[in-house]
């Protein structure tokens, strides 16, 4: 694998910047996620109560999702990064006071994973659209969503890592104090961008509903976005199932602290890693569809295992093989739609996208500790990894028709002319 190939995207001076302060505030994200639930279930005991904070975190996202890709499309998402990144600043250092004041409660954790979610619910779908803003030639774009990939899942690495050891020595504060010092590096990227005129969406007299269910109409009648969309809807709603049980297993099943809990999320996370690394050193979007059919049944399998082991030392290769399909699946619907979308709609698609990537997560993470406190959490993952396994197979019958749209508008706009794979 060639190194030029797959770095290739950091040759563009504003994309080098945005990867450098994320790769550093995404680290105390990390860091972040893994020290409220840990807080949480040692406060607690309760399975279902972290179901709960994960539904709260992500649940704005899901309904606000929607209304944040047609103000991405209205306004200048340079600026508006800026004030959802400051945001997130300032949740992380009002979750550090109250835990460094002996004053946090679960119900405030459920608040401010509610607040955080709803920042998120704007910052994701402008930062994915934003990506085509920072990279001058087209033929990067996949590159740069695969090296986004790669830093998210070297952070979740990391972060989780770190966090677990910290929590052990001085305590979950420590995590949501960082997180929020990390947010300096971002803001200081973005500030130091130099960015062409923002020309954005010229329709601006047009409600934002009238907009919305454009958008929507246009992600539901085109057979590639909604096939796509569908698949990544199941493989979230398993996902966040997983993350939300992840302490339960860590403590109740490896019988553990919070460093197995660390060990756990880092193995998802380099697993995730290499699969980002592997998409990143793909020269073209040949076969991104067959891949996305075959990591989504991967990740499936790799859920079925781990929900049926006891042991660490299965758990962790399990869960390497489960975060690189999980990974792959998503960035490559990713490389797909932000390739097929058209420009004056992105803002809007990549808010669907987000509503399936992340909207959908809360709902696994209720789900999941709901059923884990009936059925125990091995059987609440295993029923997660067989539908992953339909909806994989489902998808592959699909591939034929998805070609011939995708192929079709490759072709248009003068992306790829060989067929697609």
């Amino acid at each position: 694998m060639n190194i030029k190939t797959v770095f290739r995207a950091l040759r563009h001076k504003n994309y080098r910047l945005f990867f450098a302060g994320q790769s550093i505030s995404l680290i105390g994200t990390w860091m972040q996620q893994i020290a409220v639930g840990w807080l949480v279930y040692r406060m607690t005991n309760s399975a279902f109560l972290l179901g709960v904070v994960g539904f709260s975190s992500q649940i704005a996202t899901f309904l606000l999702a929607p209304l944040a890709g047609v103000i991405a499309d209205r306004h200048h998402r340079h600026r508006l990064l800026l004030v959802t990144q400051s945001l997130a600043m300032l949740q992380a250092m009002v979750l550090y006071v109250l835990y460094a004041a002996h004053l946090i409660t679960v119900w405030h954790i459920v608040l401010l994973s509610f607040s955080l979610g709803a920042v998120n619910a704007f910052d994701i779908p402008v930062r994915q659209s934003f990506t085509v803003d920072m990279i001058n030639d087209r033929d990067d774009l996949s590159n740069a969503i695969a090296l986004n990939s790669s830093m998210v899942n070297a952070a979740r690495l990391i972060g989780p890592s770190i966090g677990g050891v910290l929590i052990a020595l001085f305590g979950e504060g420590t995590c949501f104090l960082i997180n929020a010092l990390s947010y300096i590096a971002v803001l200081f990227s973005l500030a130091m961008m130099k960015l062409p005129l923002w020309e954005g969406m010229s329709r601006h007299k047009e409600s934002v509903m009238l907009q919305l269910k454009e958008g929507l109409s246009y992600a539901l009648n085109f057979m590639p976005i909604r096939t796509i969309l569908m698949l990544l809807s199941v493989i979230s709603l398993v996902s966040g199932g997983i993350q939300a049980l992840m302490p339960v297993f860590a403590r109740d099943i490896f019988h553990g602290g919070s460093k197995t809990l660390g060990l756990l999320m880092a193995a998802s996370g380099l697993g995730a890693l290499i699969g980002a690394i592997y998409l990143a050193g793909r020269r073209n979007v040949l076969g991104l569809s067959k891949i996305i059919a075959a990591t989504a049944a991967l990740f499936g399998a790799g859920v079925i295992i781990f929900s049926r082991t006891s042991l660490l030392m299965i758990g962790m290769p399990v869960l390497l093989f489960s975060g690189f399909g999980m990974m792959v699946q998503m960035a490559s619907s990713n490389i797909i739609l932000q390739t097929i979308v058209d420009e004056d709609k992105r803002g809007r698609v990549m808010s669907f996208y987000t509503m399936a990537f992340m909207g959908l997560s809360p709902f696994g993470s209720l789900l999941s500790g709901s059923l884990a406190e009936r059925i125990g959490a091995g059987h609440a993952l295993l029923w997660g990894g067989f539908l992953c396994i339909i909806a994989a197979i489902f998808f592959a019958l699909q591939l034929p028709r998805l070609r011939i749209f995708v192929r079709a508008v490759y072709v248009q706009k003068g992306i790829i002319v060989e067929p697609v794979h």
